[in-house]
């Protein structure tokens, strides 16, 4: 079975490397290419996330299996992180 088809579906682009930024964003290299910020901030309002508001935390973000990770096993959903980013200047 391809990695890149669920369910005879293509997958959305998967991160394939991340940089933490200031303000709490992340500068996110996709599989197709892009790049792309993502604005974690507004995360902060649920309690998985609240972590992440410790930028020493954040700042230990990680790619893993086609998303983002950071310690404690949380995660985000990488179509999420595609269609919520914003292309890179």
């Amino acid at each position: 079975m391809r990695d890149d088809i669920v369910h005879g579906a293509p997958l959305g682009p998967r991160v394939a490397a991340v940089e933490p930024m200031d303000g709490f964003r992340l500068l996110l290299t996709f599989t197709n290419g892009e790049r792309r910020v993502f604005d974690a901030k507004p995360l902060f309002k649920y309690p998985v996330f609240r972590l992440l508001q410790k930028k020493p935390f954040f700042d230990t973000v990680k790619v893993d299996h086609g998303t983002v990770q950071w310690p404690r096993d949380i995660d985000y959903c990488p179509d999420t992180l595609y269609m919520e980013s914003v292309p890179a200047d």
